[in-house]
């Protein structure tokens, strides 16, 4: 039998099919309902002058996700109501002379669209491509220019509109007000244009000679002040709640194109939830299986792991896998060093663990196989040149790394850099960047700067183990930083109290992608004032 044809994605449009000639029943009866309540909303508000322009203006937009504002246009734009806004301001002058236009009113309901689709939304865009974590700017970049431009030329905002309309609803509502307040500006100021298609730069364009087009020029002056407004207001509202724009998602879906008949998928996205759990299975392997494992846990950098028998971690095929140490704190404690994806990969593996066992790893890798990749792999490049001057975030001690009680950080294997104990209660940015982690429990963030850099700044020894009490964020994941701008804010005399050391390494972590560091400072320090050191490249 061949009903697998019926199956998976197939399925989706066959049963609505079927369901719409239900559905189409249904609405003979419920539409003339809908529509009649839109005609008497319209007409309701059509005597209301700019202050009904706008009222109409919100509403039509809050109509977009479900399609009705076709519905509501009609009664504006067209002559359901009487009003007829389109069809007489095209007719221009002959429309003025048959008494059907007045000069400074026919267009209102038109107007106040042309800033907020040519410049607000563009604004939009640029404030959420700001927003977008640094590997997905580039994508983010690409739908975010393709869709200010068909705004901004021919006044086609779907593109844009659709992009954060369920991701981010209260992004949507504050366009929708935004609307309004546009449209109730221009038709109180007698600022007028139409359009035959949309309000963008082509109709704006054509429309200009007509009669009816008074001080149009205007809006485009009002459209630019829209252009900072809504970059602004998107932009602070994106990261101050941390909203899941395009470009700021957790974590990239896996292939969704084939539904197991149609294709094979040869290969799955290295950043894919099925590639990260293949990640993870593997790691579970190199520990000595699920049967070894007895707890799973993370820092910023490194996994935290229960073992039965530690000795049997393969090192070797840790290292294979990406990690660039394995720790042995105990018989039964183990860290691998898996640099900011710990917290995922930590994640990963207790779901893989849900599924079934795992066993351990039974080829041969050696720490000699390992080494030979690496011998030849950092070798001290004498032309090197500062790319980077890292200032302190806060006040206090410097600490040698190899003196940080905590054998990932003194061992170099977390990254290169130095530590100071702290006096202060303000964490600054110590580079402009972006965050790209703060630890669930707020001890721990990493900024990624412009040319690549990954700065770890770890508050204190074992801090993970509270749970987050005596540290406050104050910025979110995905925050563009400057230097010296505030990150975290610390209760020190609960962290000197509880914490079993507070001396905090701030580190390189891929510092293997660059020269080395250089003068190191030493002594008392001073927040975002004292260079610790150099990042050479």
């Amino acid at each position: 039998m061949h009903y697998h044809f019926f199956s998976g994605r197939r399925l989706v449009p066959i049963l609505t099919s079927f369901l719409m000639i239900i559905v189409a029943f249904i609405l003979m009866y419920i539409w003339p309902v809908i529509y009649g309540g839109l005609v008497s909303f319209g007409e309701s508000i059509k005597d209301m002058g700019a202050l009904g322009a706008g009222i109409y203006a919100f509403f039509n937009r809050l109509l977009i996700p479900v399609g009705l504002h076709h519905a509501l246009n009609s009664v504006f734009w067209f002559d359901v109501a009487g009003i007829n806004d389109i069809p007489n301001f095209l007719a221009g002058q002959q429309a003025i002379d048959a008494g059907l236009a007045t000069v400074g009113v026919t267009g209102r309901y038109q107007a106040g669209f042309f800033p907020v689709m040519m410049f607000g939304l563009p604004g939009a865009a640029l404030a959420i491509y700001h927003c977008a974590r640094k590997e997905h700017k580039a994508k983010v970049a690409g739908i975010m220019m393709a869709g200010a431009f068909a705004a901004f030329f021919t006044g086609i905002t779907e593109p844009l509109e659709f992009s954060f309309m369920f991701v981010a609803p209260v992004l949507y509502v504050i366009h929708a007000f935004l609307m309004a307040i546009s449209v109730y500006i221009a038709a109180s100021m007698e600022w007028i244009s139409g359009f035959g298609f949309s309000a963008g730069l082509v109709d704006m364009f054509l429309s200009s000679r007509n009669p009816l087009a008074v001080k149009w020029y205007m809006l485009i002056v009002q459209g630019i002040a829209f252009f900072f407004i809504y970059y602004g207001i998107f932009r602070f509202t994106i990261t101050k709640f941390n909203l899941k724009t395009p470009g700021r998602e957790d974590e990239v879906a896996g292939d969704e194109t084939a539904d197991g008949y149609d294709e094979d998928i040869k290969a799955v996205p290295t950043n894919s939830k099925e590639a990260v759990q293949q990640e993870a299975r593997q790691y579970i392997a190199a520990v000595g299986g699920s049967d070894n494992l007895t707890g799973i846990d993370a820092c910023i950098t490194r996994l935290r792991l229960n073992v039965k028998d530690a000795s049997v971690v393969n090192d070797a095929y840790a290292k294979h896998l990406g990690a660039s140490g394995v720790i042995r704190l105990n018989k039964q404690s183990v860290q691998v060093i898996v640099g900011t994806r710990a917290e995922i990969v930590a994640s990963a593996m207790r779901d893989v663990l849900a599924q079934g066992p795992v066993a351990a790893y039974a080829g041969r890798h050696t720490d000699n196989a390992v080494s030979t990749e690496k011998t030849s792999e950092k070798q001290t490049n004498n032309d090197a040149k500062v790319i980077l001057e890292m200032v302190a975030p806060f006040d206090g001690e410097v600490v040698a790394l190899k003196d940080v009680p905590d054998e990932a950080f003194s061992s170099g294997v977390v990254g290169d850099g130095l530590a100071i104990k702290p006096t202060s209660n303000i964490v600054m940015a110590p580079a402009a960047g972006t965050v790209v982690k703060i630890f669930d429990t707020n001890h721990a963030f990493c900024i990624e700067t412009d040319n690549g850099v990954e700065i770890i700044v770890h508050m204190g020894i074992d801090t993970v183990a509270l749970g987050g009490k005596g540290f406050k964020r104050l910025v979110e994941e995905g925050t563009e930083v400057k230097l010296g701008q505030p990150i975290l804010e610390l209760d020190l005399e609960y962290l000197n109290t509880n914490a079993k050391s507070m001396i905090s390494p701030v580190i390189i972590s891929n510092i293997d992608d660059f020269d080395k560091v250089s003068d190191i400072a030493s002594g008392q320090v001073t927040a975002n004032n004292t260079i610790i050191y150099k990042v050479l490249k």
